[in-house]
Formats: structure tokens, sequence, C-alpha cells
């Protein structure tokens, strides 16, 4: 593992003065997975009461949940975790494509987790249903920083797009919308989702963008190094009102 700082490349508001984002770097997917393990498990331990974790669908997350349902270094703190999702397909739960399917196969029927403590999209709904239902459990169950939810953490992906949760380039007011959550359509398949917004977030307490991959590097390249029109990436517009945001890349995804 090799922590690097670097200088922000994300767009910054005019008074931000946070700490500007790090890279660490990982071997591999595996080792990456196990490290972010070990301190989600540490920052659960320390939380006191219920402690707001939000996913993202992906590859390297698929990895992730398979080696947390196997992790047996120490008991997991299952009974205070409470688990929801960056951005969900609008399909049923049994859809191949549901985010919330894929963890619930490799991860949640696997350990010893409160029912209630899932907090899935329901996108067996219509979209705008779904969507106004997702707000409103946020609402009811998760602490607000200035008028806005706060996850204790939250991990991003990142398409060779420069997508992140469903922000697609072309929709970048998303970034930056009232809303707490929002309806999405997917540029190419025409599909709905429901992703949380910018303000969102932005305002998690611990906010990792995970992104594994040689798929990948081209985009990060453009996005850490200020390349190629990178400010039309809603990754490049990301970063940490309430900390550091944090790149964990492997080896083979960083540029």
């Amino acid at each position: 593992m090799k922590v690097i700082a670097i200088l922000g490349p994300i767009q910054y508001p005019s008074d931000f003065t946070m700490a500007k984002p790090s890279i660490t770097l990982f071997p591999s997917p595996t080792s990456l997975a196990h490290q972010y393990i070990k301190e989600l498990e540490k920052s659960i331990s320390a939380h006191s009461g219920a402690f707001h974790w939000a996913v993202s669908g992906g590859s390297t997350p698929k990895l992730l949940f398979k080696q947390l349902a196997e992790s047996t270094d120490v008991p997991f703190p299952w009974q205070n975790l409470h688990i929801w999702w960056v951005d969900e397909r609008c399909v049923p739960p049994s859809h191949p494509e549901s985010n919330y399917g894929v963890m619930k196969e490799l991860l949640l029927d696997k350990v010893q987790i409160p029912s209630e403590n899932i907090h899935r999209v329901e996108g067996e709904l219509t979209p705008e249903e779904a969507n106004i239902r997702y707000q409103t459990a946020l609402e009811h169950w998760i602490p607000q920083e200035n008028g806005v939810p706060q996850f204790d953490s939250l991990f991003l992906g990142m398409g060779a797009d420069g997508h992140t949760a469903s922000i697609f380039p072309g929709n970048l007011e998303l970034l930056s919308s009232s809303e707490w959550t929002a309806v999405a359509i997917h540029p190419e398949s025409g599909q709905a989702r429901v992703t949380l917004t910018g303000p969102v977030i932005r305002q998690a307490a611990s906010l990792d963008f995970i992104v594994t991959g040689a798929a990948k590097k081209e985009m990060l390249d453009n996005i850490l190094n200020k390349r190629h029109g990178y400010e039309a990436f809603p990754a490049s517009h990301i970063y940490a009102k309430s900390g550091q945001l944090r790149w964990l890349l492997d080896e083979s995804a960083y540029p």
C-alpha cells in the first residue's frame, strides 16, 4: 500500500478549505478490499450508535462484499451497521442488474445483519415512486448536517466515461441539485435509475473513490491530471465537505 498526496484536480468552490484529495495505491483489488474492510470495521466499532454506510455497484465492490462475507479476523459489528445504496437501477431486486440483488447474494444472505438495517431502493416501483420513498427514508433515518443527510461512510465507483453514482456526463446539474435523490437516465440504454445527488455525496463524513483495473486508467489520467476536458466528467466534481476525499486504486488503474 502506498499513499500519494495530490494537488486537487477537483472543481472546488471558491471558499473550499478542506484537505485536498489523496491517492492510496494497492498491489491488487484483493489487497484494496482487505484494507478497506479493516478500516470499515474499526470505524463502525469506534462509532456510537447506528453507522450509515452507502455502497456503490461494480466489479470491485463485488470482491469487497465476498471478502466481507468471509471475514473471520474479528467479530464484525453487524448490529450497528446500516447499509444504503449510492444508486440503483429501477429493476426488481431479483433482476441480475440490481445492485441490491448482487449484494444480497454475495453478502447479506450470509451474515447476521438485522433486516431493518438494510435500506434498499425499491426498484420494482416506478422510478418516481422509488425516488420519493428513498428520499423519505433518508430523512427518517440519517442525521443531517446543514440540512443535508450525512452518511458516516460512502464509497463511489467511476465509469470509463467519467460518471459516478448515476450522474452521467451531460447531467452535471445533479451535482448541485436541491433534492437529495433524483431519477437519472442512462444515456445509452435509457434505463432509469435512482441516485444520490452531489450535495449528499459530498456531505459524507468519510468519502472514498474505489477504482480498479486498467480500463479506468485513461479516465483517471484525465481527471487526476486535468486533461482532455476533464470538467465534463462528473467524477472530477466530487470533493469532501467534511474531511478528505480518498482515491483507493490498484496499481493497474493508476495512470
